[in-house]
């Protein structure tokens, strides 16, 4: 009835090639959040603007990235660029569809931010002689970022996650690809994915630990 025979060895084994693509893992979540937090703030002076175009650009794109499966952007940019000839690595298409996912959650965590910090501080700015540029520079997104700092580190770990969906596009360096390498080679499914789970939520509790100090340090008066 149950006749699993479990060896952790062949897992442990595979181990240091794991921990090889954790890494790769974690640079590419992290500059899917660089590049995904400065088109989020593109985005948020878009939906600010008067202008009906912009807005409805950037509600576009807010929109889409909520609404829809991020597996599927991976998907348009890997397999829907291929077919009209333009051809990415799988790597750069898992790149860039959490980036294009990042930016649109992060859009609007950035716009409800922006929306609970007061009018009169903008004004107050202005009345000192600042600049519309340098009121918002100095006063609204230093106060912006202090709001929706969690948010960016949930999203953080989200893209940590999201990260896995690579292996669809054939992506095979990062740790589910290795993990995946591994598992049709030694059919110890189990172990490995057991192993690849315990990595993935330690980096998801690192992220978390090293936002609380920096949280800290940085908002505590």
């Amino acid at each position: 009835m149950f006749d699993y025979t479990f060896q952790w060895r062949t897992a442990l084994r595979a181990l240091p090639d794991m921990l090889e693509g954790a890494v790769v893992t974690f640079e590419t979540a992290a500059l899917s959040m660089i590049f995904g937090v400065l088109i989020a703030l593109a985005l948020l002076a878009m939906r600010e603007t008067p202008n009906i175009a912009t807005r409805a650009v950037a509600g576009t794109w807010v929109s889409i990235a909520r609404n829809t499966p991020a597996l599927f952007q991976i998907y348009i940019v890997y397999f829907g660029l291929g077919a009209i000839g333009l051809h990415v690595s799988s790597w750069a298409a898992l790149l860039a569809g959490i980036t294009f996912n990042n930016a649109g959650y992060l859009a609007e965590n950035f716009r409800g931010g922006l929306k609970a910090i007061p009018d009169t501080q903008v004004r107050a700015a202005r009345s000192l002689g600042m600049s519309s540029f340098q009121a918002y520079r100095l006063v609204v997104v230093p106060q912006l970022l202090r709001i929706v700092f969690y948010p960016i580190t949930n999203q953080m770990v989200w893209a940590v996650l999201m990260t896995s969906l690579g292996v669809i596009v054939g992506l095979n360096n990062d740790l589910t690809g290795v993990t995946q390498d591994y598992n049709v080679r030694t059919f110890r499914t189990f172990e490995l994915f057991a192993l690849a789970a315990v990595i993935y939520y330690l980096i998801a509790k690192l992220i978390v630990a090293i936002a609380r100090l920096l949280a800290w340090r940085l908002f505590r008066y």
